[in-house]
């Protein structure tokens, strides 16, 4: 049986991350936690559990999760975020996968929570992540916030049964927030790449982007949150294009 790591980053996490670290006990035989420098109770829940503490300044999302990867003790890694919670069918996936562990990584489904709803369509489910996977054979790619893990040979991949339980956003509010957070962090990292804000991106993008998550991936049968999903869905878009067009224009 193999040994397995839990890799989780934090920043701000005291409402969900003890039970993220509940549900790590049975199937974990180390747990690192890397804080941002948390100013709540997340540094103190943890270290009430048998967890490996360390600090360091947010380095980006996916620099963040690499380091929080090198400083595992065991090859095997299982990756959370600090809002996110092993499923008891997916705890029981992962007891398993150690005794037989033969694939690069492991794929599993992420279900969302969004202000007490678990949502079953749009673009939130299935959330297909990969988030089992033995150190050296991937790495955190992408564009910032938007990362995900990726193997070097995408073939040597699996599927595990089970979810990743998500709570993302407790609140409307909340959820406006990530949103400029976010948009403003992907504008910075597209400028960095020197991509360019069409007007037909700004206004063609956010369009397609609420079409394609409320219509054909059926957002509309999670009700009225499902609309508000979508609709913040193409904010998002539009919000991405109009300050990196900003950022363009600033910089002539």
């Amino acid at each position: 049986m193999v040994k397995l790591s839990a890799v989780i980053i934090t920043f701000n996490e005291e409402r969900k991350i003890r039970d993220c670290l509940i549900s790590l006990i049975d199937v974990a035989d180390e747990i690192v936690v890397v804080d941002s420098y948390s100013t709540d109770q997340t540094k103190a829940i943890c270290q009430s559990f048998n967890v490996r503490f360390i600090e360091q300044t947010f380095l980006g999302y996916k620099e963040q999760k690499n380091f929080a990867v090198e400083q595992a003790s065991h090859s095997y890694i299982i990756s959370l975020d600090g809002d996110e919670a092993l499923s008891p069918q997916l705890q029981q996936s992962i007891l398993e996968l150690k005794k037989n562990w033969l694939l690069d990584g492991y794929y599993m489904n992420r279900y969302n929570n969004f202000c007490g709803q678990w949502i079953n369509y749009s673009d939130w489910y299935p959330d297909k992540k990969l988030r089992a996977f033995k150190k050296g054979n991937g790495e955190w790619r992408g564009i910032n916030p938007h990362d995900s893990y990726k193997l070097f040979y995408p073939n040597k991949a699996g599927f595990l049964n089970g979810d990743i339980l998500h709570w993302n956003y407790p609140t409307y509010s909340a959820y406006n927030r990530q949103i400029e957070k976010f948009s403003s962090i992907s504008a910075q990292s597209y400028y960095e790449l020197g991509k360019k804000a069409p007007i037909f991106n700004i206004l063609w993008n956010p369009f397609w982007a609420f079409f394609k998550a409320y219509i054909l991936r059926r957002g509309f049968l999670d009700g009225f949150n499902g609309f508000v999903i979508c609709v913040q869905t193409a904010h998002l878009t539009f919000l991405k294009y109009i300050k990196l067009r900003e950022l363009i224009k600033s910089e002539k």
